[in-house]
Parts: structure tokens; sequence; C-alpha cells
């Protein structure tokens, strides 16, 4: 298919899945930005969200999200596209292969990292609680003036490797899990294979990729003093540094909401892909079908 229609599944099925389980990424988000011992569960603080500050504070912060879900999702599944093909041919492989896909994820997700930036560091800020900002464009003006355009870059590093672990085990895992799927003889058994395989492999991501998510909330977070060291700056010091103050189990705060979201929402993402492609190849008729 042409690269405007994966562009556009990809999009379709970003905005679906985003819809569905935003609140549990504004829960998620509290609980890794919370130092220390964690005070509340995922239910504890879902409850006491609701109960201090409103039920429309689960969906503050939904504007950058929602603006960056397209692109993002668009460029994560174009860019499999692309990466799958160039390393096939490199490789002289004729189909996807397990080393190749999990190769081809963690390239996808690589090149996706550079687009989220700014749109994760807004969303992060409007999304903690100590947050006074006004709106999206409120906390870009402010990023601007005190740091410049590159400040919307901060935390750069740690969304790059926590984007190229999830779609290596993402994709990589959505190849194992087909294989191992009986062959779908209809629609609807297509429909469960894709959801299936999407919702292990988001689980997977997920469980690999937690512990630089944690770090990139922290990162993003974090108010810049001027003159001052960051506490948490670059990845991997900063992984070391959260399990030596918290324990290992800190790197894994907010697991239970984002593998909630995650898990599922890679289903929904991948059956949506899926639906969504097959009604382009339709509309397209041959060579596509």
């Amino acid at each position: 298919l042409p690269f405007i229609a994966n562009f556009a599944a990809g999009a379709i099925a970003g905005v679906s899945e985003i819809l569905t389980f935003y609140p549990l990424d504004v829960v998620k988000t509290r609980m890794q930005l919370e130092t220390g011992k964690a005070k509340h569960g995922m239910v504890g603080t879902l409850t006491s969200i609701i109960r201090e500050e409103g039920a429309g504070r689960l969906y503050r912060g939904l504007v950058p999200p929602l603006l960056l879900e397209a692109p993002k999702r668009a460029v994560k599944f174009a860019a499999n596209d692309f990466w799958g093909k160039t390393f096939m041919g490199m490789t002289g492989e004729s189909k996807m292969t397990q080393q190749l896909s999990i190769l081809t994820g963690c390239s996808a997700g690589a090149s996706e990292s550079f687009v989220v930036v700014p749109f994760e560091l807004v969303k992060i800020k409007l999304q903690d609680k100590t947050s006074t900002f006004a709106g999206p464009i409120d906390v870009v003006k402010q990023i601007v003036r005190k740091e410049g355009i590159l400040g919307l870059y901060a935390g750069m590093e740690s969304t790059f490797w926590r984007h190229f672990w999830w779609n290596g085990g993402y994709f990589g895992c959505i190849y194992q899990v087909r294989s191992l799927l009986p062959k779908a003889e209809t629609p609807q058994s297509q429909l469960f294979n894709n959801f299936v395989s999407g919702a292990v492999g988001g689980f997977v991501g997920t469980a690999l990729n937690t512990p630089f998510d944690v770090v990139k909330s922290r990162i993003q977070g974090a108010t810049k003093v001027p003159g001052a060291v960051p506490k948490y700056n670059w990845t991997y010091p900063a992984l070391l540094t959260i399990m030596r103050e918290e324990g290992p189990a800190a790197l894994y705060k907010g697991f239970v909401p984002k593998v909630l979201r995650l898990a599922p929402g890679g289903g929904i993402l991948l059956l949506v892909v899926e639906f969504t492609l097959g009604v382009f190849r339709q509309a397209l008729g041959p060579p596509y079908i």
C-alpha cells in the first residue's frame, strides 16, 4: 500500500486508542513523578485525583497527545513499514524474520521518538499535580522564554530509549505471537489474532520500557534551576540513581496503569490499523487487494 495509506491507518488507530485510555496515562505519570516510597497504588491515585481535583483533571493535558497521536502512530507504522523493507532488502530476505522484526521495531521507535519529545514534555508538565500552567500554549511559551527552543527537547535521550525498547518488544512479539496462533480462516478470526498479538506485544513492550518511562517523566517533570545540575539528566545514570535511592521496584512505578492502557491499547492499535488498511485495499482495488 502507498505511504499515505499506512500513515492514515496509523493516525486513525492512534486517536482511537488515546480517547479510550487517556485517564490511565494521567494516573501513570502521577505515580512516576512521586519520589520515595509510593503513597498510593493505581486505584488510590485515581480516586485521590477525582476527590481532590475533580474528574476533569483526568483529561488535563489531552490536547498535546491528541495533536501528536496522529503523526506519532502514523510515523510508527510507516517507519516500521519503511525499515522492514529496507532491512529485508539489505539482508536479501524475502519475508520478515523474528530478528528482522525486532530490528525493524527498534528502528521505527527511534524514528518516532524525534517527533514525540516536545508533545510529551508539554503533556507531562500539564499532568503534574503541582502544575500551574494555563494550558499547552502557556507551557510552550514559558519553556521557550526561559530555556530557548531547544528546551522543548528536554528528555530527548530518555524518550529515544523508551520508544526504542517499546517498539522492539511490540513488533518483535507481534511477529512471534502471530506465528504461534492458528491460521485465521475468517475476517473475524483475523481481527482476533491481530488483537491478541497486539495485546501481547503491548505488554512485553511495556515491561521492557517502563524503567525508561519513569526516567523520562522525572527528567521532563523537573523544574530547571539556573546554575544547578539536574538530579536526573542522562537515562542510564538516572536508572541507577532511582534504583539506589528508591529500590528496583521504583523503576516500575506506574506499571499497572501503563500496562492496562498499552496491552489492550496495543491490541486496539493493531486491530484498527489492519482493519483500516483492509478498507483502503478494497477502495484502491488491484494491485493492493
